[in-house]
Formats: C-alpha cells, sequence, structure tokens
C-alpha cells in the first residue's frame, strides 16, 4: 500500500516536472524570438508618433498609448527569459509581482486600446462631422480612464498569488493561488471573460461590420471611398491582431483556472490544457510586434516618415528643413485644436 503511494506520487511528481520544464522551453523561445523586434518596432512607433504624426493623424493618441502598453511588456522579458532559462529568480519578490502584473496590464490595454481605435475610425466614416469635432482632450482622457480600469481590474492577478517561502525560486504562474471558494472564482473569471474580452470582442466586430458595410453606400466622392477603404483596412487590422492573439487566450483562460483548480477533472484533460495554455499566452504577447506592422501597413504617414528619403531627411541636422517644408499644413492643424 505504501509503495503503491510512493510510486503514485513519484509518477505525479514527474509529469508537474515534465510540463514544467516544456513550458519553461517554449515561454523562453518564444520570448527571445519577438524581444528584439518588439523593441524596435515599439520604440521606433513612439518616435515617429511623438515627433511628426502625433498633431495631424486621427486615433494616434491611442496608437501611442497601445505602442506604450506593448513597450512595457516587452521591457520585462528579459527577466522572463532568464527566469525561464536558468529556472530560478533571484530578483526579489516585488520585480516577480510587477512583471507578471505587467503580462496582463499589457494584454487588457491592448484590447482597449484596439477597440479605442476601431470606434474612433468607424466613428470617421458614419459620421465625419460629429467626430471630426472631438477634441483630443476627450481621447486623453478615455485613455487616462482605461490605463485606471485596466491596472485596477488587473490587481487580482498578482494579488491572488502567494509565496509560501520567501526568497523562493519560484515565480509568475508557479506560484501557488490562494485558496477561493468555488463560486468566487468561477465569479472572477467570468467577469474577467465579458468586462475584458467579450465586450471588447463584440465592439470591435460591430465596428468592422458597419465599416464594411459603409463601403457599400453610393458616393460620388472619390477621396470619400479611399478614406472609407483606410479606415476599413485599420479596423480589420484591429480585429485581425484581436482574434490572432487575444481569442485562443481567452478560450484557455477558464480551462486553465479549471484544470489547476480542485475540480475532479481527468488528467487528460488536465495535461491537454496545460501543454495548450502556455503557447495560447504567447500568442498573447505576439501583439507587442503585430502592433508595429499594423502602423506601417494601415498608417500612410507612418510608412512615408519609414521610407529611406523621409527618413534620411528626418535626421536631427535636417529635421529643421524638412518640417519646415511642411508647416503650413501642420500649423494649420495645431490651431484647430
Amino acid at each position: 500500500m505504501n509503495a503503491s503511494h510512493i510510486s503514485c506520487n513519484n509518477a505525479t511528481e514527474h509529469q508537474v516536472t515534465s510540463i514544467q520544464e516544456y513550458q519553461h522551453h517554449i515561454y523562453a523561445i518564444f520570448y527571445t524570438v519577438i524581444l528584439v523586434p518588439g523593441l524596435i518596432g515599439n520604440v521606433l512607433a513612439l518616435w515617429v508618433f511623438y515627433a511628426y504624426i502625433k498633431e495631424t493623424k486621427k486615433a494616434v493618441i491611442f496608437m501611442i498609448n497601445l505602442a506604450i502598453a506593448d513597450l512595457l511588456q516587452v521591457l520585462s522579458l528579459p527577466l522572463r527569459i532568464y527566469y525561464y532559462l536558468n529556472n530560478s529568480w533571484p530578483f526579489g519578490d516585488a520585480a516577480c509581482m510587477l512583471c507578471f502584473y505587467l503580462k496582463y496590464v499589457n494584454m487588457y490595454a491592448s484590447i482597449y486600446f484596439l477597440a479605442c481605435i476601431s470606434v474612433r475610425r468607424c466613428r470617421l466614416i458614419i459620421h465625419p462631422l460629429r467626430c471630426g469635432a472631438t477634441k483630443r482632450r476627450q481621447d486623453r482622457g478615455l485613455c487616462l480612464v482605461g490605463w485606471f480600469i485596466v491596472c485596477l481590474g488587473c490587481l487580482p492577478f498578482p494579488l491572488l498569488r502567494k509565496n509560501p517561502t520567501p526568497n523562493t525560486a519560484f515565480c509568475f504562474s508557479e506560484l501557488p493561488m490562494m485558496q477561493l471558494s468555488k463560486e468566487l472564482g468561477v465569479s472572477l473569471v467570468t467577469f474577467a471573460e465579458i468586462t475584458g474580452f467579450l465586450l471588447p470582442l463584440a465592439v470591435v466586430v460591430t465596428c468592422s461590420w458597419l465599416t464594411a458595410a459603409s463601403l457599400r453606400e453610393k458616393t460620388c466622392v472619390l477621396q470619400d471611398t479611399g478614406e472609407k477603404h483606410k479606415a476599413l483596412k485599420m479596423v480589420l487590422s484591429c480585429a485581425g491582431v484581436f482574434l490572432v492573439c487575444f481569442v485562443p487566450y481567452h478560450i484557455t483562460f477558464p480551462l486553465d483556472f479549471l484544470a489547476k483548480s480542485n475540480c475532479n477533472v481527468s488528467s487528460v484533460f488536465r495535461n491537454a490544457v496545460l501543454h495548450a495554455h502556455p503557447i495560447t499566452l504567447c500568442l498573447a504577447s505576439l501583439n507587442c510586434c503585430l502592433d508595429p506592422v499594423m502602423y506601417y501597413f494601415t498608417t500612410d504617414e507612418f510608412k512615408r516618415r519609414l521610407s529611406r528619403p523621409e527618413f534620411h531627411e528626418s535626421l536631427p541636422l535636417q529635421h529643421r528643413t524638412s518640417f519646415s517644408t511642411n508647416s503650413t499644413g501642420l500649423n494649420q492643424t495645431d490651431r484647430t485644436d
């Protein structure tokens, strides 16, 4: 009886170790791959937005905040990579909780700002006069409200984790969760799924449908049709990033909670979820690389500024000359704000 019990425990420990090694391997490779492109892409995006098109391009304030959210996650990746490569966390509990927290802040801030960009572009096409009167102060207010809600809403992720012993080598999702009642756990997961995923998904899908429907309306203005195509390209790009990065994760998120809870689930189900969830979590991190690509292919000004001649003219020694040649249009835009 005792020998059988010991053998069962050994088998369980071996399975846990095998899954942990698998997860560390996946995370270390994926985070290493996206680190440099994500860092360069988002720093470059912020540079372009602030230096050139902050005052001229619609929805640029939301793009700036989206790039900031992505950059916050990218800056935490080196510590994550170190942990998954060395199976040890020597940086202290505070740094562990901060990196763990930033992961979810980035995810839900990105979801929020993708939805904001979609709504902004959709309104520009459907109600151009009403949307054109919107002040940048209102957009900044929406950004501040969004950051506050996201930062507050993501606090349960680190707060529900507990460190069994001081200075432990474990970090992130490998820290044990506090014991919650089944009702409270289900309520938290359901609330996160509805407010953080399903509602923004409905907004993005609706904006895509309305923007596409506006193209079927008859118009005699060629420029208006071109603007609608640009808006549709942006909204569909937001939807594409949303579907690739965040839909898979939010499918496995409640399943992962179920697999790690004390519910009676089969070992096959638990194994499958624990192997699939890290992949979907990596896909959720991929948005920090896809967002700069979206800026490039959907924003004419962004693409023009990064073309070779424009990039050369925008060097510090020639920036004043390049900016002065276009100052008339920019000054007019500034005065209308």
